[in-house]
Order: C-alpha cells, then structure tokens, then sequence
C-alpha cells in the first residue's frame, strides 16, 4: 500500500527524554454496576461515536446502556452468556450493537427494542474475545477466538455467512477494522504476534508485529500509518504498519495474565490502559512512561488484591478536551475528564 506521507522515524532522543505532562485529569464520576451479590467484572466498554452514550458488559450477563453525562443507566438487556465484547455498529444510526460472548456467539440487538435481531454461532462454542465492524459500506463484521479463528461474515446474509477465515495456531484475542476506512484489518493473536490484513486478500498478512514476549491480547490503530499492540508481557508497542518497524515501547502498567483494556484517543494521540494495579494508565505516543496514573480503589473499600482494572475506553469526540472511561474488576466504573494546560508565555 503506497502512503502519501513517509513512514515515522524513530528517534532516540524522543525515547529517552522525558514526557511532558500537558494535560490535567480528574475524576469526574464513579458509580458501581454490582449489587455486591455476584461478580460484575466489567470486561468491556464502549463509547458510542457522538460521545453522548457507553455500553458495558462483562460477568453479569447484562448489557448496559448508559448517558455519558449523568451516567444514568438508560436501560438493561440480559444476554444469555458472559460478554467479552461490544461494538456500536456502523451506519445503524447508533440504534444496532453488537456483542461477543463466552458461548462462541456473535448477537447483534436492537436497543430500540432491546431485543436480538441477528445471531452468528460458527466459532464452535469456544469463546469469542473479540469482535468488530469495518466502518465503510457495505458493513462487514470479523471475530476472533479461541478457536484459532478470525472470520469476517456479512451480517446481511442469513446466519452471518462467512466471507473469509484465517486460521492460526493460537487463539485470536482481538480484532480491529481500521476505523479510517481503509481495508486493513489488525489481529492480536496468543502466539505472541500482531498481524495487519488486507481484507480484499487475506491468503496472507500485510504486516507481521514480532516483538512481544507473551500472548498480544489488543491491537489498535493510532492512524492510518501506525498500530499499537499490548501483550501480557506488560507493555505496549507501537508499530510502523509499511515497514512492520518497532517505533516505541511503552512501559509503567502491570499486565502478566489479565485482560486489562487498551484504548487510543486518536485526535490527540493519548493511549488508555488498565493495570493489574488497579490503576489506570495514560501514555502519550510520543513518550514510553506514562503521562498520569490513578488509583482505582474506591473510596471506602478495603483495596483487594486481586482487584484490577479491566476495561477502558476513550470517547472520541474533543480536541482539547477528553473523557474517559474506565471499568474495574468489581464492577465499579470511573469516568475521567482531561484538558490540555493552558501554555503562558512570559515576555
């Protein structure tokens, strides 16, 4: 694929220097989803593209629906398995979305009426970890699971009907469609690796990301030009997708076994991510330390041990100022806000 503009160079000077803290965050909301009588881990969000809406699901079987702004909850839909993931379908005029769950299903619901409207069984009952959606049309939806799969299938044909598979030797832990519209689409697979195919021919990879010690459980893309991969080895790494070069490592959370959420705010380039610290983390591409980290214990609780952080999700809408959101392993969710500082000059 011939880019218009030339790759991105890295720079050792830019790898060693120290991040600039240029923005300022601060919790703006917490509320908790669990009654305290069942697990509630929130093993996903996800912001809707206008910025006014944010879904949730996890171990509760339910998928909740929630205003961005008074995170009250707009309303409930029980789903029959534990959720791994949640896509707002495109062109649905954000009436559509999409879940992935622990039975191997792909169900699409109606949130007018709350009720499912498409159903795609065909990873064999093993789990699906992700789904998603191309963002041009006609749409198209992909998964990948713990079948070794990743299958893109046409959610117009009756039962999904399968468009393109690629088969690996490991699990696939998540899939993305580059959401510039392009044909690319980034894989994270547990034998380590982070792939870009061409939807148009998929007998092989564009790209191959071999950097990560331990399994790669996200993928991103950042721009049109780059893809950020976060793996189980506590870290993230942004790749050149032409060149398939490392341009930098991001280190500061704890990840060795969890899936802990990656997520980029790509108006201003900030990369979100939980922690097995029970903390939230923002990494500023241009730096590998992260630019702020926060706590997520809530106030009054005994911190657990065991508690992480295990979902995050950046609202794309803003330029100078951000939300987002983030979900714990206790069910509680925290919606940050951040601005970018004021710079004075003094003459």
């Amino acid at each position: 694929m011939n880019h218009p503009n030339p790759p991105p160079k890295s720079s050792e000077k830019e790898e060693t220097s120290s991040p600039k803290f240029e923005w300022e965050f601060e919790v703006s909301t917490v509320f908790s989803s669990s009654d305290g009588l069942i697990s509630d881990t929130i093993g996903v969000i996800e912001v809707n593209s206008l910025g006014t809406l944010f879904a949730t699901g996890g171990i509760a079987r339910k998928i909740r629906v929630y205003n961005l702004n008074s995170t009250s909850c707009q309303f409930n839909i029980c789903t029959p398995a534990k959720l791994s993931c949640l896509k707002w379908k495109p062109w649905s005029a954000e009436k559509i979305m999409g879940s992935a769950d622990y039975d191997g299903v792909i169900t699409e619901y109606d949130l007018e009426t709350q009720m499912p409207v498409f159903e795609r069984d065909e990873h064999s009952g093993r789990r699906v970890w992700s789904m998603d959606y191309s963002h041009c049309s006609p749409v198209v939806g992909a998964s990948g699971s713990d079948d070794g799969t990743m299958q893109m299938w046409d959610p117009r044909l009756d039962g999904g009907k399968c468009v393109g598979t690629v088969e690996f030797t490991s699990p696939v832990c998540c899939v993305e469609f580059s959401p510039f519209g392009g044909a690319f689409v980034a894989i994270g697979c547990a034998d380590r690796k982070g792939y870009i195919y061409d939807v148009r021919n998929i007998v092989g990879p564009v790209a191959i990301f071999d950097g990560h010690e331990r399994a790669v459980s996200y993928t991103r893309f950042a721009d049109d030009r780059t893809v950020v991969t976060s793996g189980t080895d506590g870290c993230l790494k942004m790749w050149n997708i032409q060149d398939q070069r490392l341009i930098r490592t991001y280190r500061g959370h704890t990840n060795q076994r969890r899936f802990v959420g990656l997520s980029i705010w790509r108006n201003r380039g900030l990369i979100g991510c939980g922690s097995e610290s029970n903390q939230v983390f923002v990494y500023d591409k241009r730096w590998g330390e992260p630019i702020w980290v926060h706590g997520f214990e809530p106030d009054g609780r005994t911190r657990s041990e065991d508690g992480f952080v295990s979902s995050i999700c950046w609202s794309q809408v803003g330029e100078d100022e951000c939300t987002l959101v983030g979900g714990g392993s206790d069910g509680v969710v925290k919606i940050f806000s951040g601005k970018k500082k004021s710079v004075i000059n003094i003459r």
